[in-house]
């Protein structure tokens, strides 16, 4: 297994252009005493930049954790975080609000948009909030990209469950930032939209550039990502790189194994 040094320095030769967040020794624990929890255990992890990474592991292992963690959602209770080169943890609520708004996309299991507003709305909608005005250019490729062009008059009651998480994934992608965590993105749908959004997460790694962070229990949809990080009791305890659905399913089979054994 593959695991970061204990010390990062973005601006190592490659740091910055290779590496959209890392972590260093990050430990999470919820409580105290003989009540404490360690949902993360001294995790060091680097993000490749311009690549699909999943996380899995069993309820309870620690995987949206560490991906709350590594964007800022949550705080933690030691060890240190970085976006590019920006390093995240001590950063002041109003600090960490802003490099969330323009460095990180959120993609998550309900689709979280606004019934009032079409689909380009719902798209534009975060950079509106921002005073931003998107790049035209750029906003039109990724409509493309998630083939979303003949629905943008459309409001969500309008579009499938499909329809609206690409819409969701649009409006990650639409400000392009650093990099765009999704919590189990496909958990809301059937096999067949989950499918659709899987492979347009793919595309825009592929033909946009972008850098994903999905955390996922599906073995299908972790075969879209190029490498997976498994975590059993707050710990990254393997992980694979050009998985398939059914090599990460042997590898949870694995896992199962051993924790019941």
């Amino acid at each position: 297994m593959t695991t970061a040094a204990a010390v990062y320095d973005p601006q190592l030769p490659g740091g910055e252009s290779a590496v959209a967040a890392a972590a260093r020794q990050v430990t999470k624990a919820y409580g105290s005493g003989e009540t404490k929890v360690t949902a993360l255990d001294a995790v060091d992890v680097d993000i490749q930049r311009g690549r699909f990474t999943a996380i899995m592991g069993p309820s309870g292992s620690g995987k949206s954790t560490l991906m709350h963690c590594l964007a800022g959602l949550d705080t933690v209770t030691g060890g240190r975080i970085w976006i590019g080169d920006t390093e995240i943890t001590g950063l002041k609520d109003k600090q960490l609000t802003k490099l969330r708004r323009d460095k990180i996309g959120f993609i998550f299991q309900a689709f979280n948009l606004l019934p009032t507003l079409n689909a380009l709305e719902n798209i534009t909608l975060p950079m509106d909030i921002a005073g931003r005005k998107p790049d035209r250019a750029w906003l039109d490729q990724v409509v493309e990209t998630v083939g979303l062009a003949d629905r943008l008059k459309h409001r969500p009651t309008q579009l499938s469950g499909g329809q609206q998480q690409r819409v969701a994934v649009a409006r990650a992608l639409a400000a392009r930032p650093e990099i765009i965590f999704g919590d189990e993105p496909t958990g809301n749908l059937d096999s067949r939209s989950g499918a659709e959004v899987l492979t347009f997460l793919r595309r825009s790694v592929d033909e946009l550039g972008q850098t994903i962070v999905m955390v996922t229990h599906d073995p299908v949809a972790a075969g879209y990502a190029d490498r997976v990080l498994f975590l059993a009791d707050g710990v990254i305890v393997d992980e694979m790189h050009a998985p398939t659905a059914d090599s990460v399913l042997e590898r949870m089979r694995r896992f199962d194994g051993k924790r019941t054994s």
